[in-house]
């Protein structure tokens, strides 16, 4: 018994095996990076601007449910979860500081001018960015946080 193959069929297998072969691989590479104790996850960095929450908001609840204090390291973003570190860094001056992210923003105007992250005020200071209000900044993610949100037993 004789199996014709024609060339287009063959073609098509070889295409199809070498997807196969490259799906395993990533996954067998990607599983590994996965793993706890790995260093080879790369954790994304960002560009774009950074805003400093207004006095208006502090000790008003967040998102995650804390109560925002813009005595605290801590900031806002849109997509990390809650809980995650971030590293901030002035790009105008070179000063770093790393924050928590308990809260969603930012939104509006600032959002659609590049706004990437808003910051307590603590943070802004220590990045010199009260005067200037919004500067320039990479943000690198350190950690990534539960997403959890805090509940509180609020009074009656």
């Amino acid at each position: 018994m004789k199996i014709k193959i024609h060339k287009q069929q063959l073609r098509r297998f070889r295409w199809g095996a070498t997807a196969l072969l490259a799906t395993f691989l990533a996954l067998a590479v990607g599983g590994r990076a996965l793993c706890r104790g790995s260093r080879s996850v790369e954790l994304p960095v960002l560009r774009g601007d950074a805003t400093y929450l207004a006095d208006f908001f502090h000790g008003r609840e967040s998102a995650s449910g804390e109560i925002f204090d813009q005595r605290k390291m801590v900031a806002a973003h849109r997509s990390l979860p809650f809980g995650s570190r971030v590293r901030v860094t002035n790009l105008k001056n070179g000063r770093s500081v790393s924050v928590r992210i308990v809260d969603r923003g930012p939104y509006g105007q600032n959002y659609r001018e590049g706004t990437i992250i808003d910051l307590s005020k603590a943070a802004a200071k220590q990045l010199r960015m009260l005067r200037d209000g919004q500067v320039h900044v990479r943000v690198v993610v350190l950690s990534i946080g539960e997403g959890k949100r805090v509940d509180r037993v609020r009074d009656s």
